[in-house]
């Protein structure tokens, strides 16, 4: 018998439900999408008091089962059970009132409201006049937050605040349900190691009080330090599921990916050539200060600092999206003015950019058009006329060779994996065969397979004679791929390191001056 959402919600707040050992319970589910098994008889259990990690490649299912059980898509076959009863999740709604809440990788915070106002939307509390009591509404906000030892204002607008505390506040509304299964979607993503512990400090104190917690992550050293347990999907089905404790880093990815990856960062050394890119005192008013640093061809200058030292303003600059103050910059030894993105590519500069949602992909747009798109400005332009055939010919051959999952390129971006989007873009950008290539955490939301062919690309790059400027806020990749690391903090340059001296606890004491 399958019980309606309302029903089952009912009989949770009145107690009646019986303690199963599993929270969820997922058997033989599938799910199609137009050309796309995304998953194919699946089977996923969660056990109550327990942080459960969920890992394999982009691509290999994983959200698309989460918003399942989250109540965005609705499978085309198998069975979902909360609490030993079958249930059937026809709205993310139907998903909160059963207890089970889910925080996106990307958030769905409206910026123009306060913290409250977003925790407690649909729910507000109400005077005896039926009007919104914003008075009470922060009172319980302080509470909450108090509870999970957030410091932040409940009237604060959701604009001012950081990346780390809109993730704070996705949680705090998350546990406002009272909910007995708390899905997170890579929750540290944009998190300094601070914020970091300081998430990992709630999830503990969530799973004590007896909350079943989906961890969602490609990063290895966090699923040993969180999870009780994990789960690997690959290419739409179940591998399996192990304690934590029971498997190496090794042992994971190989389940994850198919194979051995012998090699996570495949630096080269090659031949550095002469100056390509050169920057001197560049300046933007109450951003950065004096950041001055030289990128000669082959060389890979890593970038490292922490979260606010201006890394990514310098990037921004470079490429004209907010152009300097003060300051010169050198292409191949001649200054050069870049006011704007257009004026940076015609000087064979390319940027992918940190936020792939908000500045990298256009969401509504197919793949094709979002790859095509950097080299619409003269290459394969004759006459005004785009060569489509051509044009069309080469972005395949890219997406071939970046192994980007989707069934053609008409796809549209915005139902591809955030690793897959991050591909594209990585696409687009070589296609207009640059010089000098500007990377923002270019494997950030990425896995393990992925990651390191994105560091081999890079690698070939290098080898070919680009100047490559990738910032990292991962150490070991900084640390594996870079010839130099640049090290930032509040706005200006503190240090170089070469690679052979470079360490972590060096970079930090630069990066913590």
């Amino acid at each position: 018998m399958t019980v309606s959402p309302s029903t089952m919600a009912a009989v949770r707040l009145s107690g009646a439900v019986p303690k199963a050992e599993y929270l969820l319970t997922v058997e033989g589910v599938r799910k199609e999408f137009p050309g796309v098994v995304a998953l194919d008889d699946v089977s996923f259990r969660l056990k109550r008091g327990t942080v459960h990690a969920l890992v394999g490649e982009n691509g290999a299912g994983k959200s698309t089962l989460m918003k399942i059980l989250a109540g965005i898509y609705t499978p085309d076959k198998g069975d979902v059970k909360f609490k030993g009863v079958d249930i059937q999740l026809k709205s993310p709604l139907d998903a909160l009132e059963n207890g089970i809440a889910m925080i996106h990788q990307e958030l769905n915070l409206m910026p123009l409201m306060t913290v409250a106002e977003n925790i407690w939307i649909r729910r507000e509390p109400l005077t005896r006049f039926g009007f919104v009591d914003h008075g009470e509404m922060n009172r319980k906000t302080a509470d909450l937050f108090k509870r999970l030892n957030i410091a932040l204002d409940p009237q604060s607008e959701v604009r001012d605040l950081s990346i780390a505390n809109r993730q704070m506040v996705e949680i705090a509304k998350a546990v406002s349900y009272e909910s007995d299964v708390l899905i997170m979607d890579e929750p540290t993503s944009a998190l300094t190691e601070r914020e970091v512990s300081h998430l990992f400090t709630i999830i503990r104190d969530l799973r004590s009080q007896g909350i079943g917690i989906v961890y969602i992550t490609h990063k290895m050293n966090e699923l040993f330090e969180i999870a009780d347990e994990f789960s690997v999907f690959r290419d739409g089905k179940y591998i399996g599921t192990h304690a934590s404790t029971d498997a190496t880093r090794d042992d994971i990815i190989k389940m994850m990916v198919g194979r051995e990856i012998t090699q996570m960062f495949p630096k080269e050394e090659v031949p550095i050539g002469d100056v390509v890119l050169s920057v001197k005192d560049l300046c933007l008013k109450d951003v950065f200060h004096d950041v001055s640093f030289d990128v000669r061809a082959g060389e890979i200058l890593g970038v490292a600092g922490l979260v606010g030292s201006g890394r990514s303003n310098v990037a921004e600059t470079l490429f004209g999206v907010t152009p300097a103050t003060f300051g010169s910059i050198r292409i191949n030894g001649k200054p050069v003015t870049i006011a704007s993105p257009t004026e940076a590519i015609r000087h064979r500069m390319a940027f992918l950019t940190e936020d792939r949602k908000d500045t990298g992909c256009l969401l509504i747009l197919d793949v094709l058009e979002n790859m095509q798109i950097a080299v619409l400005q003269d290459k394969f332009v004759n006459m005004g006329f785009v060569e489509q055939k051509a044009l069309s010919a080469q972005c395949e051959e890219m997406a071939r060779k970046l192994r980007v999952k989707t069934p053609n390129l008409a796809e549209r971006i915005e139902n591809l994996s955030g690793g897959n989007q991050q591909k594209a873009l990585i696409g687009r950008w070589l296609l207009t065969e640059p010089r000098i290539l500007i990377l923002d955490e270019p494997t950030r939301g990425i896995d393990v397979g992925a990651k390191a062919e994105i560091h081999r690309l890079v690698t070939e790059l290098a080898r070919d004679g680009v100047a490559v400027i990738m910032i990292s806020s991962e150490m070991p990749e900084v640390l594996g791929m870079s010839d130099r690391v640049m090290v930032m903090h509040e706005g200006r340059v503190t240090g170089f390191l070469n690679r052979a001296e470079a360490t972590q606890v060096k970079v930090m004491e630069l990066a913590a001056r």
